[in-house]
């Protein structure tokens, strides 16, 4: 009765694109969750820092692991640089892969044309070829790599190279942003807090005072 009842591949599918509540409450909890992490601001923005420039690599898969290792060398918070890789979402993605991928070419020499439609094909077939390779371990079938090596010239080197410079523009953006801001909001939520404790520390002495006035 009082069981929750798993969600569906579909629905974890869909929520991925468009989570509960929209991506403008999704912001909004990432952005909550940040401000209230226990850690000094610096530390926190160097962890948005890593999160960031994570978000430009092509490593799809493998962002929350490379976001914490940066983070932990950087000495920031690794929960915040995790926190942070929700820059890179299926919202942004498109700008991403397409700001990387065609400065990528540009810095390699190669020739610009490919797009998001033709990094999805190549990603796909790239994709494909991988599981046939590996069902080919086990068949009399022969192995076939030009997928994979037009998805890796293609694709994932210029994404690759390309996405170092607007990662790190991300990340130096993310720190010196949300360094102040974090820090007054930590001044601001001690202060609250302060106030507070003497409030209760004053209601508690006339309290204790009135009880003495009584005897």
């Amino acid at each position: 009765m009082f069981k929750r009842n798993p969600r569906s591949y579909l629905r974890i599918v869909a929520e991925f694109f468009y989570p509960r509540g929209g991506w403008y409450r999704a912001a909004r909890y990432v952005i909550h969750r940040l401000r209230r992490l226990p850690d000094p601001a610096h530390r926190i923005s160097r962890g948005i820092a890593a999160g960031a420039f994570t978000s430009f690599t092509p490593l799809f898969g493998m962002h929350f692991i490379i976001a914490a290792l940066l983070s932990w060398i950087m000495r920031g918070n690794i929960l915040a640089a995790l926190l942070a890789t929700f820059v890179g979402n299926p919202l942004t993605f498109p700008f991403i892969a397409e700001i990387s991928i065609g400065l990528g070419n540009t810095i390699l020499g190669l020739p610009q044309g490919i797009h998001l439609p033709e990094v999805m094909l190549a990603f796909g077939g790239a994709t494909s070829d991988i599981w046939s390779n590996f069902l080919a371990m086990f068949t009399e079938a022969r192995a076939d790599w030009r997928e994979v090596h037009r998805f890796y010239h293609q694709v994932f080197l210029p994404y690759l190279v390309g996405g170092l410079i607007p990662g790190v523009v991300a990340g130096l953006v993310g720190y010196f942003l949300s360094n102040p801001l974090i820090h007054a909001y930590q001044r601001r939520r001690i202060k609250k807090l302060k106030e507070r404790y003497e409030k209760r520390l004053a209601a508690r002495i006339s309290g204790a005072g009135e009880r003495d006035e009584i005897k």
